[in-house]
């Protein structure tokens, strides 16, 4: 079990899992570690770094009272583990509609420079990660203000720009995630970059194999799952960004039974982050459209990521679903009423509650004029009862109620 303490707790005898912060902010080049004498526990605690995770399994717990001022995390990934995340520091918030606006510009931004780098790594030229680091700034600060506007936004992409967008999207994931997590600025930008580069080895894939619009032969997918290691080659070629992103890059796709790759890592050696990178790498990936199937609906991409056994963090999948929301924005839902409507925006008070509009009835068998409904109301007397397969409705706005023309621009 991991467990996330101030260096000022750390003792001879306690085995290092994480230093927080990014690599060049510590003189340490390998981060798990067991501290054997006085000298390496005084390097950390005047090493700069506030806080690190230690694990328990490898080496000595805290002090009883030191310990219940720590924040833990249970790694054993059994269906009962509870996490217990506490939200960041929301700032000042901004309505989806005020940053949806900026989003699609940085969404536009973001794609571009992933585009480019992705063009660098096929011709085999040195990339540059540091590239990312404005965006991933961008991106917290997005999530910050709203975090719905910019998750939801990413979601939508074309065919053609999937590969690239997919890590914007996986990269506003994380920072989301992170947030409910309780991570501070530097974290939920190590976290941001992790998810931003997460699929770089997919552009050393041949393209008829990545691009193929059906179901991938054995020996296709075989070369398909090289990326993690391919991508994990680059970024330490690069020799530009922490350990942790490298490890997510090169992890995402284990999974806590053992079964996932390239390395087939039991559940104790998987990482937080990648862990975290493994939730929202599929999340975007089943609600994206594709050339040969249609994105999930987002409520319909929780239900069944939750009935996976042995794939994700169960205690890091309920943090996921309360920073995207158990209907996330732009989820079909039947009202108690009869009408149906698009999930607008989150209430984190009361995820069952969102603000949702109202657009078409079934009663009547026809559109309604769209109107605005918040749930958490106390005027409110309509309620979710069930989410709708878009599919089973056949609608071809419902991505315009609720992003507006901004819907149109992918």
């Amino acid at each position: 079990m991991l467990k996330k303490i101030s260096v000022n707790q750390l003792t001879t005898g306690m085995f290092i899992h994480a230093l927080e912060g990014t690599w060049i902010s510590h003189p340490f080049w390998r981060t798990k570690f067991l501290i054997k004498d006085d000298t390496t526990l005084a390097r950390l605690r005047d090493s700069g770094v506030a806080e690190c995770w230690i694990d328990i399994e490898q080496g000595d717990d805290v002090a009883a009272e030191a310990a219940a001022r720590s924040p833990t995390l249970d790694q054993a990934g059994d269906a009962g583990t509870q996490a217990a995340p506490t939200p960041g520091p929301p700032g000042p918030r901004s309505s989806i509609a005020e940053e949806l606006e900026r989003a699609a510009a940085l969404r536009a931004r973001s794609t571009e420079t992933m585009r480019e780098m992705f063009q660098q790594a096929r011709l085999g030229d040195a990339i540059e990660p540091s590239a990312c680091a404005p965006l991933v700034n961008d991106v917290v600060e997005s999530i910050n203000r709203n975090r719905d506007a910019l998750v939801s936004l990413v979601r939508l992409k074309s065919a053609d720009e999937y590969t690239y967008m997919h890590s914007v999207a996986v990269c506003a994931l994380m920072v989301s995630l992170g947030r409910q997590l309780g991570f501070d600025e530097d974290q939920c930008r190590e976290a941001g970059t992790a998810g931003m580069l997460h699929d770089l080895g997919k552009a050393a894939m041949p393209m008829q194999v990545l691009n193929k619009p059906g179901k991938l032969t054995p020996e296709e997918f075989d070369v398909i799952k090289q990326h993690p290691l391919r991508g994990f080659e680059m970024l330490q070629a690069a020799n530009a960004v922490s350990e942790p992103v490298m490890d997510v890059c090169r992890h995402h796709h284990e999974r806590i039974d053992g079964t996932g790759y390239p390395d087939c890592l039991p559940v104790e050696r998987i990482s937080v982050l990648a862990r975290m990178g493994a939730i929202c790498d599929v999340y975007d990936a089943v609600t994206s459209d594709r050339p040969y199937k249609a994105g999930w609906d987002p409520a319909h991409a929780i239900a069944q990521m939750a009935s996976w056994k042995g794939h994700f963090d169960a205690a890091l999948f309920q943090a996921f679903v309360k920073s995207v929301g158990i209907y996330p924005t732009g989820s079909l839902v039947r009202m108690s009423s009869g009408l149906l409507a698009v999930v607008m925006e989150q209430n984190p008070a009361a995820l069952t509650k969102p603000q949702v509009k109202l657009f078409y009835s079934t009663k009547a068998g026809l559109p309604i004029k769209p109107r605005l409904l918040d749930l958490a109301s106390t005027h409110c007397r309509d309620q979710i009862e069930a989410r709708e397969s878009p599919e089973n409705w056949q609608f071809t706005y419902l991505s315009e109620l609720w992003a507006g023309e901004l819907a149109a621009q992918r």
